[in-house]
């Protein structure tokens, strides 16, 4: 059977003016997978990474850490199959919509605005979005210039099986993505609803592998959600 590990980028810069770049915990953390992969001597045949310049990094992070231990590491293909579902596209064209017919969301976002302290900000964010998302996930907000949820879950799939379309037996293979792929990869696996397969995507940490099993028709999932590289409590981020 072939081995596929799924891991979500390194922490990004959340909530900064440029969300899409590495913090300095996320190049740490990027750094540890290297050096835990080095020591456990694995091999990939195969690396694909999203577009997105926190998923390239993360790759390219642990692409040196290789190098540098003269161990060969395969050029990563940029695929746009996982590229993560546009969060920030749903947060632009339907919160102006909710605000005006949801007093739940205008309660949320009132108390993003208000926010005394940097965490406060961002745990009053990430519950006004999480409650955006889930709308737009069942379909309450429809937004004809931003691709759906559907699509983005027939996107993935289609990448997974391109990559898993690789010939020869005992096939290792590594993409560097976000959340919501691996929460497709998880849904693809267990036959998931919308909301499951959502609430999969959140738990994944960052840096973090989720191993799958496949062979011809046959995908499983062996590890989800893995960090034995991150041993540092300082390390283990969600956002």
């Amino acid at each position: 059977m072939g081995r596929l590990l799924l891991i979500r980028h390194a922490q990004a810069s959340f909530l900064d003016q440029n969300y899409d770049k590495l913090s300095a915990i996320g190049e740490a953390q990027a750094l540890r997978l290297g050096q835990y992969w080095v020591r456990q001597k694995m091999v990939f045949h195969q690396v694909c990474t999203g577009p997105r310049v926190r998923q390239k990094d993360t790759a390219r992070i642990v692409a040196a850490v290789y190098r540098d231990g003269g161990l060969p590491f395969p050029e990563p293909v940029v695929m746009q199959e996982f590229d993560e579902y546009h969060g920030d596209g749903v947060l632009e064209h339907g919160l102006s919509r909710l605000l005006g017919s949801n007093s739940e969301v205008r309660k949320l976002h009132q108390a993003f605005e208000n926010s005394s302290s940097a965490d406060l900000r961002l745990a009053n964010f990430e519950k006004m979005f999480e409650m955006l998302i889930t709308k737009w996930v069942d379909g309450e907000i429809v937004l004809p210039m931003v691709e759906s949820w559907a699509e983005f879950c027939t996107r993935v799939d289609r990448g997974l099986s391109q990559c898993m379309s690789v010939k020869g037996r005992g096939q290792q293979l590594a993409i560097f993505c976000s959340g919501g792929p691996i929460g497709v990869a998880m849904r693809r696996a267990f036959h998931l609803s919308s909301q499951d397969t959502l609430r999969a995507a959140w738990m994944v940490r960052n840096c973090s592998h989720s191993e799958f099993l496949f062979s011809n028709d046959r995908f499983t999932l062996s590890t989800f959600n893995a960090f034995p590289h991150l041993d540092d409590i300082s390390l283990l981020t969600y956002r």
